[in-house]
């Protein structure tokens, strides 16, 4: 097995919503805020190499919506999926699986692409199966009021029109010990239903893509919840039962959002779990 990060872009965020209670000049010591109240944020995914399967986790923003879309998100820095994939060897048609972990438009949006002549949409691999969940894809497909500007249907139907989607069959509790693309499940509510946090078992070591469980390092405290989280306290016992567990077991996390931490380690310490050690993927994979 070999694992690549996968750099599909970068943005911003306001900070106050990344963040929640937090006040800001809390929040800043670890992700600063431009003029704009903005934080900057990475889209980095994680492609699995394991024999003849190739698996992206997560897709990012992709590039089909209106400049006035992403003119919400400030984008910043040459990164591209095409860019990313080619500087590790891999075209997209190589790709045979899209497992995402929830479809938010910045975790599901590169799934999905314009077709030749603009008329619609079409998969952005061609040759690769899409992996979800069936419970969170009756709540994208039926989204609530306040998630539904974060569930673009573009980025969604277009993966069942074309016979290429398919559900990760899910346990009775909240961990799938290994699922049909060969690594464990962590299924998470607190941010929205059955966010699926992918355990790696790498080199003796586990690999777990954090998705928005974590978004960034400086996100590591127990009551650092983003106010984009449907059910904000129960995030707090979710981070509390996986930060635990990585502590108590050594977890390396790869950071999809922070765009200047890309691993960490995290540790038990007076103060409860705090940041251990910060690697980058270069070093570990």
């Amino acid at each position: 097995m070999k694992l690549y990060p996968i750099d599909t872009g970068n943005f911003k965020l306001d900070g106050g919503a990344m963040f929640g209670v937090v006040p800001k000049p809390i929040w800043t010591k670890t992700n600063p805020a431009d003029e704009n109240n903005q934080i900057d944020l990475a889209a980095r995914c994680l492609l699995i190499e394991d024999g003849n399967r190739l698996t992206l986790i997560d897709t990012g923003m992709g590039n089909k919506q209106s400049d006035k879309f992403f003119g919400y998100y400030s984008l910043w820095g040459d990164h591209t999926t095409d860019k990313s994939l080619a500087a590790h060897g891999f075209h997209r048609d190589d790709v045979t699986d899209v497992f995402m972990t929830h479809l938010h438009f910045d975790h599901c949006g590169g799934s999905v692409q314009w077709n030749k002549d603009r008329t619609g949409y079409e998969p952005a691999f061609k040759n690769a199966h899409y992996w979800t969940n069936e419970n969170h894809w009756e709540w994208a497909t039926k989204p609530n009021a306040r998630e539904k500007a974060s569930f673009l249907q573009e980025n969604i139907i277009p993966m069942q029109e074309s016979g290429q989607l398919k559900f990760i069959s899910r346990p009775n509790g909240d961990h799938l010990d290994e699922s049909e693309l060969g690594f464990g499940i962590f299924f998470a509510d607190g941010h929205t239903e059955k966010q699926m946090i992918p355990h790696i078992n790498y080199n003796g070591r586990t690999i777990v893509f954090m998705a928005d469980l974590l978004p960034t390092a400086g996100h590591i405290p127990l009551p650092y919840v983003m106010g984009y989280d449907t059910r904000p306290l129960l995030t707090l016992d979710e981070k509390a039962k996986f930060l635990n567990a990585a502590a108590d077991n050594d977890y390396y996390l790869f950071l999809e959002h922070d765009a200047h931490n890309e691993l960490i380690t995290v540790e038990h310490t007076d103060k409860g779990i705090r940041l251990k050690d910060i690697y980058k993927c270069a070093d570990v994979f």
